[in-house]
């Protein structure tokens, strides 16, 4: 009984880190290489700049860091830059053009996929709501707040304390109706991209707004990182000077909350002004909520397709050729958000959720790089075969369990092994849950522990040792050798500060936050754990 426990237990257990395969490409599916430095940067920055420069910086300014909110801006941006060498190194080990949910789910498997995927969806959903809203509140105060002021008198008094003052059957109808619109596009891509791929013609190219731009770009060993560094520096400068120049305008305390920036040109006697900025935002906020509709319905789709979601969200409508019902799903849920929430509380929650996919990805490029062949570029032309057996959680380690003390400050080997990959895993499975410690203690007694709280001081003093300590165990170990177009720098520093900042901020975000993002998760692990992992086509095909 005990050995048929045992069997299942490590059968549940290999399903849960099974890597997907990757099959290979068509030549019609390779992409030509055509994007600079400078295309990448104009497309990142097109596909950064939202809601948050309009609406975000005036409700940081008023409810939470006044003039300090270029310091957060700051502080945002070293995240983001550090999160992105993440990602391009993420994307460096899978030669195809995806998401970071197919990135896990090749290299981490199938439950940190899952994970990944899951949030990817709710960031994604989330920011498409938060536009909406943030559109809403703009139009609002363009035409004397009389949508609001209706809509306050109908609904207010029945609303939870939890849930925005009224819903906003406004925002539910512009999401609907960019929904509904989105579906026709999708349509009318799908006709153009057919169109091109069955002529063969050199004189005209294609891009597909929702790939990454790594096949993309004539030389991404150089032009990718420095891609990366000049949009984030771009999009700082952009913020940095948006929320000084409001605070400049209008003392924080006074700035109005759902409309910053028409009513700050107010405030200073400038009212032709007021109307040419609020015409100008709602235009940059239509062109930003239909990026952020066309970002969500391919991560389900392919999760449906990998029978992680139910099968039928990943089925395409045999006259438009589209994925209508994930399309459907995710704009019915946008809409629902833009209706119940508000715009404060939709930040926060697709903050917790960007910065816990962050924090995934910097963990799995912690991991990876001292991993025992993990470039997949060489393997693109022929199928990769699943390897379970290599897996850093597996539990047969190549010598005795005498030398592992010796083998954590001196490797036997200039190359990664099994050994040496499961050192790795577990430090910095252990690192993670130290800097949620310390993250925790610093977000919630700062001051006494600064101050010398003999108390607080010695726990964060101590758990900063070990977290050196451990540091240095992990960067001991034997790194791949194996090319890549980019590599993380400073590893394995990098990566964990990184997972520190990220982890720090999802410390500064209230409890509600926390409750709304594990309902989230609950939900999730509901759905994988009794259709995804039964039903997945990897694991699947691997029993």
């Amino acid at each position: 009984m005990s050995r048929m426990l045992h069997q299942y237990v490590r059968q549940f257990g290999q399903k849960l880190i099974h890597k997907r395969p990757l099959e290979p490409r068509q030549e019609s599916e390779r992409t030509a290489a055509h994007l600079n430095t400078l295309d990448l940067v104009a497309v990142g920055v097109g596909s950064t700049l939202g809601a948050g420069v309009y609406i975000l910086t005036g409700e940081l300014a008023k409810a939470r860091a006044g003039p300090a909110t270029v310091i957060c801006f700051l502080v945002a941006a070293l995240s983001c830059v550090m999160s992105s060498l993440c990602f391009a190194e993420f994307g460096a080990r899978v030669p195809r053009s995806g998401t970071a949910y197919l990135y896990s789910y090749v290299t981490m498997g199938q439950l940190c996929a899952f994970i990944t995927g899951w949030n990817l969806i709710l960031s994604y959903v989330i920011a498409t709501a938060s536009v909406a809203r943030a559109w809403s509140y703009i139009f609002d105060n363009l035409i004397g707040n009389h949508i609001s002021q209706v809509l306050q008198e109908s609904f207010s008094l029945n609303m939870p304390y939890f849930l925005a003052k009224y819903p906003d059957f406004f925002a539910l109808g512009l999401v609907l109706l960019v929904t509904a619109s989105s579906s026709s596009l999708a349509s009318l891509r799908e006709m153009c991209t057919t169109g091109s791929s069955r002529n063969r013609t050199t004189h005209w190219t294609h891009l597909d707004p929702l790939t990454p731009l790594g096949e993309e770009a004539l030389n991404p060993q150089r032009s990718i990182p420095i891609s990366i560094m000049i949009t984030l520096f771009i999009c700082f400068l952009a913020y940095f000077g948006v929320s000084a120049a409001l605070t400049l305008m209008v003392p924080y305390y006074q700035i109005h909350r759902d409309s910053p920036f028409p009513q700050a040109f107010l405030h200073v006697g400038w009212d032709p002004a007021r109307y040419v900025v609020a015409v100008g935002t709602l235009c940059a906020l239509t062109s930003s909520f239909l990026g952020t509709m066309f970002t969500t319905p391919p991560v389900i789709r392919a999760m449906a397709e990998d029978r992680l979601l139910f099968w039928g969200l990943a089925q395409i409508h045999a006259r438009t050729h589209t994925p209508i019902t994930a399309i459907m799903s995710a704009g019915n849920l946008a809409g629902v958000m833009a209706l119940l929430f508000e715009f404060r509380d939709l930040v926060d929650f697709v903050s917790i959720g960007t910065l816990s996919v962050y924090s995934l990805v910097a963990f799995s490029v912690l991991v990876l790089r001292y991993q025992r062949d993990q470039n997949l570029s060489k393997k693109d032309k022929t199928e990769m075969k699943p390897e379970v057996e290599g897996s850093p959680l597996d539990s047969v380690p190549e010598a005795g369990n005498s030398n592992i003390l010796k083998s954590l400050w001196f490797s036997t080997s200039t190359t990664p092994t099994r050994k040496s990959g499961q050192i790795v895993y577990g430090c910095a499975s252990l690192l993670v849950l130290l800097l949620v410690i310390l993250s925790l203690i610093l977000a919630q007694w700062p001051r006494r522990v600064f101050s010398g709280d003999p108390v607080l001081t010695t726990v964060a003093v101590l758990l900063l040792l070990l977290i050196t300590g451990v540091t240095v165990i992990i960067w001991r170990q034997p790194q791949d050798p194996s090319p890549l177009y980019f590599k993380v720098p400073a590893l394995p520093v990098l990566p964990l500060v990184s997972i520190f900042l990220n982890i720090y901020l999802m410390m500064q975000l209230t409890s509600g936050t926390w409750a709304q993002f594990g309902v989230w998760n609950v939900i999730g692990f509901l759905i994988y754990f009794g259709y995804g992992i039964r039903h997945s086509l990897a694991g699947n095909n691997h029993q």
